[in-house]
């Protein structure tokens, strides 16, 4: 006989353990840890006879994701109000650092006008900031030009000046546009070099001044003088007479003018 066949077995799937709406729990979310802030480290003290070098970083100075990191703290400079007065001029405060023994000059730093008239007047002098001392300052003008008082033609030369300083000092710029005015001025070569070192001589007052011109010979012929001072009753009154019987013992050889 055939063996009957069992019959299926089905297996039961396990009940699901849903449980009711009003018994779900509703899980909060999770708190997130805390954040510990770690402290800053303070920098270490700086020695007292050395600046505090500090970089910080605030956070309103953080702008469009960027650093702005200030390594000295400096105050801001407040916005100047609208009715402020202006400015002071820039030749002004040239002369504020320059100091009190040259804040009187009117001509260094400003616009600068030629005159073609002789001019003494123009000159101007600034205190010496080393009276204790004997040293010699010269000016060298090779763009010298004059007038013959007879014929009305042009002279040119080479001036130079050398003096030994007491109190006061010529200032260049006047110096410089007082030789200028002499292009229109009548006067022998011989006549401008005196004229030139008695104007000194009443500007500053020097311990001892030379000037020598060379100009370029017209007609064939150049001439060269020379005239010196030195403060009278001082040694410089001395020095005076021995450069002047010295002052062209090796004569230049001239071939070039």
């Amino acid at each position: 006989m055939n063996a009957q066949t069992p019959p299926s077995r089905k297996v039961a799937k396990p009940k699901s353990k849903t449980l009711p709406r009003a018994a779900r729990a509703v899980s909060a979310p999770e708190a997130p840890a805390p954040v510990t802030e770690t402290p800053a480290t303070e920098p270490p003290a700086m020695p007292a006879d050395k600046p505090t070098f500090v970089e910080t970083e605030a956070p309103e100075q953080r702008k469009g994701g960027k650093r702005h990191h200030h390594k000295w703290n400096k105050p801001h400079a407040k916005a100047a109000p609208v009715n402020a007065a202006p400015a002071e001029t820039a030749p002004e405060a040239e002369k504020d650092e320059m100091g009190p023994q040259t804040r009187h000059l009117t001509l260094l730093g400003n616009k600068t006008i030629y005159s073609d008239r002789y001019t003494p007047a123009i000159l101007e002098a600034f205190d010496n900031r080393h009276p204790e001392n004997d040293y010699f300052v010269k000016f060298n003008c090779p763009e010298f030009t004059s007038l013959c008082p007879i014929t009305g033609q042009p002279d040119f030369a080479t001036i130079y000046i050398s003096y030994i300083p007491d109190k006061k000092m010529v200032e260049s710029k006047s110096l410089k546009l007082y030789l200028f005015g002499f292009r229109n001025h009548g006067a022998f070569h011989e006549d401008c070099v005196n004229i030139i070192m008695k104007d000194l001589i009443k500007l500053m007052s020097p311990r001892y001044i030379e000037v020598w011109g060379k100009f370029l010979p017209r007609g064939g012929l150049s001439i060269d003088p020379y005239a010196n001072y030195g403060r009278p009753t001082t040694r410089w009154e001395e020095f005076a007479r021995q450069r002047l019987l010295m002052h062209d013992l090796a004569p230049e050889r001239v071939d070039n003018r």
